[in-house]
């Protein structure tokens, strides 16, 4: 069906070609009568919707810019072919019957199938299932303005002959309000399908307002070269040959978005455009002004100097605001980055990176840490670019942003704002990875606190608990027997007080889990020189004499510390001697030093993780490596504990 209606076009075109030669029709005749951009306008939207609904045979927006160029080609073939008739003497309702077909063909183009075909595009189907009674009330309002056009009693004038169609309406004048309203109606479809294009533009997503912005380019070149002459009137005809523009578009879009960058054409297109009807403007303005004021001397000098002063200031100043709305922020690197500082504010990457997009008009953006994505926003096209994020000299992650499609490359402009944002992103993951880590500390206290407490149930259950029900069975039975059986009763008793002294050794293990014994007989100090005494080293403890009361649990945990890294350095490092420094003042403070041989970065194992989960809890700090004389372990907690 698609070749067979582009055959027909091109059968048009030939007829229409054919026609104006054999009948040598001036140039100058081509061009007033319309021939010329009629035949170049219907050649455009056939070609064009021939391409599409080859291509895209499912897409209605083809098949519709089809008709709309078939319309004004029958018309554009039907006019040689009725001055053929006419200077050849034809029968007369032979060219009634063409004069007919004239009239009714060109405005279904114009009024339905183009409205239509804007109505659909890019998608070729309604925005929304409630916008179809806009599709239907197109249709019946393209039947109605045919109707208007075809009916009227005007006859059609070729070669000083006038011929009347058969379907003229001799009460036409009688419907003049109905014939008014349906001369109007093309301009509310016309309206209507701009105003679904601006639902499909705030709704779309990044693909399909680059589409859009291909069909914008267009009616802003077509409008803007022929909105003169359509508002007085005027003007060179051949202006319309702008209109093809439309339908090349519309392919693009739907077959090439990605050809080039639609936006800086835009810019460019629109500004430039702007200017020109700015300067025409003005120079008339101050033309009129100037020639009041010196009554014609200098007026024109003077109109044009002043102009030429102004024009580079207002073309700067236009070029800001019109690459503002194609780019976003990019030519305000500072304006940017408060734009998406305001998102970062609160927390949420997907909220930051969609701040990005927007303040650059990307495509796409994503951080990514340790090769894994945190947050994506948009979607990724062919070419990426990234962007290292690095905290106090280490790298935290990358910032990944999409490249414009029809840009190789992302511009410095867009480079110099990135820069800025890295700075605060590479904080933002730097906090977001430590919450991270606290969370997961947080989540390894809980099961370890959730592990200690069933190892406890299990001790008392398993052990103490059994052991003081056999005690006391024993001490029943030898009640009974001390009268009657002394020696067994003796013997009993013997049982008993090994089973008693058994349970308080279980009751001191279990209070040593809870709280070593040491600390409360010796001090932190003592203690911890009590079990240094204990290992294949020598360990000295430097603390000051008299330490204040501390906190329960900075204390144990403080203890537990220096007892694990002491621990560590006898197993490990192959080590001598160890130092134990301990300093409180509004924190207490914890050095292990040995002088074991380096043997490069540590690998945290459980001593360690253990370390520094036991510091992270009370809102300390932990410290642990090699250094050139042996190994380090610096631990610092605050006196206030965190609840």
């Amino acid at each position: 069906m698609a070749w067979t209606l582009c055959a027909l076009a091109g059968v048009e075109v030939l007829v229409a070609v054919a026609g104006v030669a054999g009948q040598r029709v001036s140039l100058g005749d081509l061009v007033d009568s319309y021939m010329l951009t009629n035949t170049a306008i219907g050649v455009g939207f056939a070609g064009c919707g021939g391409i599409l609904a080859v291509q895209r045979p499912a897409n209605r927006v083809g098949w519709l810019l089809l008709g709309a160029g078939l319309a004004p080609l029958t018309t554009a073939a039907i006019t040689p072919v009725l001055l053929l008739g006419i200077t050849h003497g034809w029968p007369e309702w032979t060219l009634r019957l063409l004069a007919s077909v004239f009239y009714a063909a060109w405005p279904w183009g114009i009024c339905m199938f183009l409205p239509l075909a804007l109505q659909v595009f890019p998608t070729g189907r309604p925005v929304s299932p409630p916008w179809r009674w806009l599709f239907r009330a197109t249709v019946a309002v393209g039947v109605c303005f045919t109707a208007a056009m075809a009916t009227g009693p005007s006859p059609l004038v070729i070669a000083d002959r006038a011929v009347h169609s058969y379907i003229e309406l001799p009460f036409y004048d009688a419907l003049g309000p109905l014939w008014f309203a349906a001369n109007l109606a093309p301009l509310f479809a016309l309206l209507g399908a701009i105003g679904a294009l601006v639902v499909r533009y705030r709704r779309g997503d990044e693909q399909l307002r680059r589409q859009l912005l291909w069909l914008v380019w267009a009616l802003i070149v077509a409008v803007g070269l022929n909105l003169p002459r359509w508002l007085v009137g005027g003007g060179p005809i051949l202006l319309l040959l702008a209109i093809p523009l439309v339908p090349v578009a519309v392919t693009i879009a739907i077959l090439r978005h990605q050809l080039l960058d639609i936006r800086l054409v835009l810019s460019r297109t629109v500004l430039y455009l702007a200017l020109s009807l700015a300067v025409i403007g003005a120079y008339a303005g101050l033309l009129t002004l100037f020639d009041a004021l010196l009554r014609g001397a200098g007026a024109p000098l003077l109109a044009t100097l002043l102009i030429a002063l102004a024009f580079n200031p207002v073309r700067v100043w236009s070029q800001r605001r019109v690459d503002r709305l194609l780019y976003g922020s990019r030519s305000d690197p500072v304006l940017a980055v408060s734009r998406v500082g305001a998102r970062l504010a609160a927390d949420d990457l997907t909220g930051v990176l969609d701040g990005i997009r927007d303040a650059l008009r990307l495509p796409f953006a994503a951080l990514r840490r340790d090769g894994r994505e945190l947050a994506a926003a948009g979607q990724p096209p062919a070419s990426l670019h990234t962007v290292p994020l690095t905290f106090h000299g280490a790298r935290v992650g990358e910032l990944l942003v999409g490249v414009r499609s029809g840009d190789r490359r992302l511009a410095a402009a867009d480079h110099a704002v990135l820069d800025l944002l890295a700075g605060p992103l590479a904080t933002a993951l730097h906090a977001s990875a430590l919450a991270e880590e606290v969370q997961a500390s947080r989540e390894r206290i809980v099961a370890a606190r959730e592990e200690e407490r069933r190892r406890l149930h299990r001790d008392l259950h398993d052990g103490l608990g059994p052991a003081l029900t056999g005690a006391g069975f024993k001490a029943d039975a030898a009640h009974n027997l001390v009268t009657g059986a002394p020696e067994q009763a003796t013997a009993l008793l013997a049982e008993l007080r090994r089973d008693i002294r058994e349970a308080i050794d279980d009751v001191r293990r279990l209070v040593y889990g809870l709280r070593p014994p040491t600390l409360d007989e010796l001090g932190l100090a003592g203690a911890l020189r009590r079990h240094g005494a204990t290992l294949p080293l020598a360990v000295t403890v430097d603390a000051p004499d008299t330490l204040p009361a501390l906190p329960a649990a900075v204390e144990v945990a403080v203890y537990r510390i220096g007892t694990e890294a002491l621990t560590n350095v006898a197993r490990h490092a192959n080590a001598g001697a160890a130092r134990v420094e301990l300093a409180v003042d509004s924190a207490v403070r914890l050095s292990v030093v040995d002088d074991g041989s380096p043997d490069g970065p540590w690998i945290p194992g459980v001593g360690l993780t253990s370390i520094r989960e036991r510091a992270t809890e009370l809102g300390g700090t932990c410290v642990a490596g090699p250094t050139p004389t042996g190994g380090r372990v610096v631990a610092v907690l605050p006196l206030a504990v965190p609840s």
